[in-house]
Parts: C-alpha cells; structure tokens; sequence
C-alpha cells in the first residue's frame, strides 16, 4: 500500500486535465450559469415593469424544453405515426427529423442581448441613414390594446431595413418574435438572430413534417401570448407595391382559435416607406439573373457605402437617405372580430376556415394600404409620372405635390394637413433625385431619365392606390 506508481508525463497531463474538466462541468459552470440566469432573470424583471407587453415566460423558458415540447406533440406524433405507416420509414428515423427541424426553428431569446446589443444596434444604425419619423392612425385604440393578448404585427416588406427600423421603434413597448428566412442562417449571425428571439423558416417548403412542426411552434407562441411580427406579403416587394397576402401564418395562428376560451389575438397594420430603398436596383432586377450581385460585388457596395457615409455629417446622409416612415394602424381584435361575425375557426373545416382568412387577410392588406406613410420621394415620382414626358420646373413639381398630397388626404389617406412635407423638403429630395441620376435637369426643367423610369415607377408604386387615377 505504501509502493510508489510511476507514471509517464504525458499520461499524468491527460489525467490532470480530465479531472479539470471535471471540476469545471461538475461544480464551476453550474454555478457560473446559475448565477448568470439570476442576473437575467433580474434583467427581464426590471424590463417587464417598463414594456406594455410583457416578456412572456415561453420567451424565459430553456431552448431544449421547447424543442421537447414540439418532439412530442400530440399532432407531430400523429403525422408521424401517418407518414411512417404510408411510406413504410423508420419511425425513429421521423423522430430525428422533427428534432432537427424543432432545432432549426425554436430560438433562443436573451433580453441582455435583445436590448443591450440588437436595440442599441438598431438604433444606431435606423438614425445612422434615415430620418425616422413614426406614427399612430388613432394612438389612443394602440394604447387600449389588452396587455395580456397575443399581439401580431402585419406589416408591409419594403427591405432588409424592416427588421432594424421596426425593432427599434417597438422596443420601448413590446418584443418582437420574427420569422425569418434561411438567407439569415450563416455564422455569426444566426446565433445573434436566435438570440433576438427571431425563428427561422423554409420559405415555400413543401414537407407536410417540417410545416407541421412550424405550425405547431406559431400556436404555441401564440397561445403563450409572445408578441410576433410577420411580413403579410412573405418577401420583398419588387416592384414597390403591396403584394398578395400569404395565408400561411395568418392560418396557423388562427386554425386552433377560440375566442371563447383562449387569449385575445390583437393584429395591428404597421406601414413601412422609406425616401430611399438600400436595395431598390437589385429589387427591380431580380427577375434578371445576370443583373444579380455576387456576393464580392455586395461586399465591394457595402465597403462603398461605409466609406462614403461613415465619415459625412448627419445632414449630408440624410439628403442622401431622406426619411424612414412607420405608421401603426388600427388594432384588430380577433375576439371582436369572431364575436361579430359569428366565427369559430377552431370549429371549422379547411374548406370553410380559408375563405374566412382569406377575408381577414384582405381587410389587413386594405388597412396597410390606408396607414402607408406618404413621404417626399414617392410624391415627386407619381407627380412626374403625372406629367407623361413633359419637362417640369421645380416650382411646378413643388405646387402639384402639395395639390396632390391634398387630393390624397380628401380622399381619406392617413395623414394630417399638418404632417405635409414643407416646400424645402420636396427641394432637397428633387435634388436627391437628381444627384442618383433619376432626372435630367435643363433650365430648371426636370424630366425623367428613361433607364431610370422603373426606378420612378418603384417608388410612386408604393402610394400608388392614392394617387393612380
């Protein structure tokens, strides 16, 4: 018992750091965690006495609880238990199919990096280039709405930009859930993605397993009562109007819906319209593969925009940029809404459930078209267009601006006489028009350049139902 074990160095080093490992697992990264969940805890405690929409405990809740949750799911398990029998797969094998897509979905929210890292990111960046303005059709129905609803932002996809501006601007008030598209899903950013509580989606997906755990994740959050932001129209416009409406998330939201017994779901139209669209070329190109950027050129105009924007003042950028607008719409109750109407979606057949969202799903798009802001560059593109060829001068381009944006409030559009663009704001985006080659100028006559033309169409499109005759 007293004889001496000689081992070789190598071997001791191994057991060294073996039982460090050990050490470090067993005793110091569990209280190492335990005291950094503390701290968060007490982050979202002190946030949640500030926001009008609480972070929801779902939103607490560990990753591998919800992606359980998803794994054994009594309809999951049933598509399973359906597609292993027709087409005679391993049911273990389906099994790890749901796990991997309940991985790819469900993030994982941190408020420390919502608000102190992506909020002061988004900030930055929004104030950055634009000039950000917001507004409330009726201020006083938002801030009625039931704190403890299910509350879905539908907005309008105008650009990348979306993402940053509307998370910014809601901050103060609520977080937001995103779907996001699998453009997204490279390293480091879908981490940080996650971490915004962001889940990511197979746009177009056609596998009954994978849309059916998606499902089953948007009625969770939505009975959770986890605020959520979709872009109604599924991706960019590219041609600077409003879309088709999506059903998809509309239906899963609304599919399982009792009004009687679950929470409120709350949908509120916000409308996004920018002065200056960061990816307005590549947008009106898309349908040309061989106009498409590479991934070099992106970088080369992303290392180009830095350079000549990181070093100009705030008042050079914005003649540049113009204004960002986000203009929040009349909340929609679905309880009110079923109540009136006499519907039970959790009752109804596929057959007679979609007509239903279909015509939710229209009244929505109707009230993004009513609260889309109306700024400076759209109304000089549709007067120019207005005008079929005939050169202009700045002062008349100024005058029937104003007589239009009057034309479009009689006709009911969602904007004070008050909130018109003053005379030196049209000057400065007819020149920021100018200077991007839009229009040729001789004399003080503006006409627009033909190559150009889809890109005066793009942004006239976006007001395009108040000014179209």
């Amino acid at each position: 018992m007293t004889s001496t074990v000689t081992l070789p160095s190598w071997m001791f080093f191994l057991l060294l750091l073996a039982a460090s490992y050990a050490l470090i697992m067993s005793v110091l990264f569990p209280s190492v965690r335990w005291y950094l969940r503390r701290r968060l805890n007490r982050t979202v405690d002190k946030l949640n006495s500030s926001l009008q929409i609480k972070i929801r405990p779902l939103q607490r809740s560990k990753r591998q609880i919800l992606i359980d949750q998803l794994m054994f799911d009594r309809e999951v398990l049933a598509i399973i238990e359906e597609q292993a029998q027709r087409d005679n797969i391993p049911r273990d094998v389906l099994q790890q199919k749901v796990k991997s897509y309940a991985r790819e979905i469900v993030p994982s929210f941190n408020a420390y990096i919502y608000y102190q890292v992506f909020y002061w990111l988004a900030k930055k960046v929004s104030r950055f280039i634009y000039r950000v303005r917001v507004a409330a059709a009726e201020p006083n129905k938002l801030q009625a709405v039931d704190p403890d609803a299910t509350v879905v932002f539908v907005m309008n996809h105008r650009s990348n930009m979306d993402y940053v501006l509307i998370s910014y601007l809601a901050a103060e008030r609520v977080t937001l859930s995103y779907a996001v598209g699998e453009w997204a899903r490279i390293f480091p950013l879908e981490m940080l993605i996650r971490a915004m509580g962001a889940f990511f989606v197979r746009r177009g997906s056609q596998n009954p397993l994978y849309r059916k755990v998606l499902e089953r994740y948007v009625y969770m959050a939505t009975q959770s009562g986890v605020c959520q932001a979709v872009f109604l129209e599924g991706g960019l416009s590219r041609d600077g109007m409003l879309g088709e409406a999506k059903l998809g998330f509309l239906d899963y939201i609304l599919r399982h819906y009792d009004w009687k017994t679950d929470r409120d779901v709350v949908f509120v139209p916000v409308g996004i319209n920018y002065d200056r669209v960061l990816e307005d070329e590549n947008l009106i190109a898309w349908d040309k593969k061989e106009a498409r950027l590479s991934t070099v050129q992106h970088l080369a105009k992303l290392w180009r925009f830095l350079r000549i924007n990181l070093l100009a003042g705030s008042r050079k950028r914005w003649k540049r940029y113009g204004y960002a607008s986000v203009n929040f719409g009349v909340p929609i109750s679905m309880r009110s809404y079923s109540e009136e109407r006499g519907l039970d979606f959790n009752h109804l057949e596929k057959e007679q459930r979609i007509p239903k969202v279909i015509e939710l799903a229209e009244s929505l798009m109707e009230s993004l078209r009513y609260v889309m802001p109306i700024l400076p560059v759209p109304i000089i593109c549709a007067v120019l267009l207005r005008a079929n060829e005939k050169p202009k001068t700045s002062l008349e381009i100024l005058g029937d601006c104003d007589t239009l944006i009057d034309e479009m409030i009689e006709k009911g559009a969602a904007m004070k006489a008050e909130e018109k663009p003053r005379q030196r704001t049209l000057s400065r985006s007819l020149d920021m028009l100018k200077s991007r080659n839009f229009l040729t100028e001789t004399d003080d006559y503006y006409k627009i350049s033909p190559e150009y033309k889809p890109l005066i169409q793009y942004y006239a499109n976006s007001i395009e139902h108040w000014w179209a005759e």
